[in-house]
């Protein structure tokens, strides 16, 4: 196969797996491990394992994918070369349009961390998760390129202070805080993994991106090695130290705790900053994704024609950029008018991620061959037991996947039907 580069500009390896980490590492590594710790106590450990595991076989479907098919659509793009039109559009509608649903949640993370801080409640919570999408949006306007050498100055003092975390906390581990070991046995477990499904979803979206790298068939691949290791250091320290340190209550700002643990109360305001960093870093992520999504979308006529509009020297899809950040913020407003917290819409993100991870490791078992189609069969394998996780909430995108392929299908027939007169 030909080799894809993309002259005068593009983004490298390195920003790559910045642009990655931040999908996969920000939001969920600020509150998931408490919240996985309640659902299945220290048992939540072996939840983050076999997630860890699966994410091994994602990776490698997905860099698979990105590097043969470098193109916006991502997933959508893999679904449509293995299963049609209507397959691709039923996915990229669900996809599209539970980001902006979504994004509240990952903002809210750390608006609450923010809250927190400050001794104030939800309407701050409110205030800032609004903050930060606008934050984000001003920033992937000017373009992939500045948005990615941004991140990667973010990623390395992340992971740095990440790293800091745990080895301050490591010392004040206590056996005791690791027994019983499974206090709500197997289903606990399960309900752990339906939790931590978003600390592992990311994948998806950096698909979406592989058409901005300078030279997917090689950048691709090092991107994703790169992030993975970082996740699974990062991941299993934080997870370990939350349940080893912080007990079976560990509250909902575990990072915060485990620094205050180790240095004291006056370290509880920085953490507040790296927390919001972390965000930052996620949502930038997804809201390039997202506009990549939504103007090849609507390039193939999965959605309306003038969200594939570009502008400036980058060729930024401003137009589905706005579209995504206007909804997330009415999103939020909605959240405020309804006085619901803004992770009231996290299970069913998950089970919209799920669904786009089956159907895209799906696609990959009829793209690709030899190794990476061994990824992509265990991949499917997972994806399944994600979606059985994620149960009744899947019909939430089933039904906007509809919608979608409805919609396509009302805009198609008046052209056929002039093209017969």
């Amino acid at each position: 196969m030909r080799e894809v580069r993309r002259e005068g500009g593009g983004i490298g390896a390195l920003q790559g797996a910045a642009l990655t980490l931040g999908a996969l590492i920000g939001t969920g590594i600020i509150s998931l491990p408490s919240l996985a710790a309640e659902a299945a106590g220290p048992a939540s450990l072996v939840a983050w394992g076999l997630l860890l595991l699966v994410s091994v076989a994602f990776a490698a479907s997905f860099a698979a994918l990105g590097s043969r098919f470098p193109d916006g659509g991502g997933v959508t793009t893999y679904v449509r070369r293995a299963f049609g039109d209507r397959a691709s559009t039923a996915i990229g509608w669900a996809f599209f349009f539970t980001i902006p649903a979504g994004a509240p949640v990952a903002a809210g993370f750390a608006a609450h961390y923010v809250a927190d801080a400050l001794g104030r409640g939800r309407e701050t919570a409110l205030v800032v998760t609004a903050l930060i999408l606008v934050v984000v949006t001003a920033v992937n306007w000017f373009g992939i390129e500045a948005s990615a050498r941004s991140q990667l100055a973010i990623a390395a003092v992340l992971a740095t202070l990440l790293v800091l975390v745990i080895v301050l906390a490591l010392p004040q581990a206590s056996p005791d805080n690791l027994t019983p070991f499974a206090p709500h046995g197997v289903s606990g477990i399960g309900r752990a993994a339906g939790i931590l499904l978003w600390a592992f979803v990311g994948w998806e979206i950096v698909a979406s991106l592989s058409g901005r790298y300078h030279t997917p068939s090689r950048d691709i691949a090092r991107a994703a090695a790169v992030a993975l290791v970082v996740v699974a250091v990062l991941y299993v320290g934080v997870a370990f130290c939350t349940v080893a340190v912080l007990g079976p209550d560990p509250g909902p700002a575990p990072l915060s705790d485990l620094l205050v643990t180790a240095l004291g109360e006056p370290a509880r305001p920085a953490m507040t900053v790296v927390a919001v960093l972390l965000t930052i870093a996620t949502i930038n992520t997804y809201f390039a994704g997202a506009a990549e999504l939504g103007a090849s979308l609507a390039r193939d006529g999965s959605l309306p024609t003038w969200l594939a509009a570009r502008g400036g020297a980058q060729q930024v899809p401003r137009r589905a950029l706005g579209l995504v950040a206007g909804l997330a913020l009415l999103t939020t407003a909605l959240l405020g008018l309804l006085r619901r917290d803004t992770d009231a819409t996290l299970l069913m993100t998950t089970a919209t991620f799920a669904l786009v991870y089956l159907a895209g490791t799906a696609a990959a078992t009829r793209l690709l061959a030899g190794w990476g189609r061994l990824a992509a069969v265990i991949s499917v394998t997972a994806s399944v037991g994600l979606v059985a996780v994620a149960g009744w909430r899947v019909l939430a995108p089933v039904v906007v996947g509809v919608i979608g392929v409805l919609w396509t299908l009302r805009r198609r027939r008046p052209v056929a039907a002039a093209g017969n007169r």
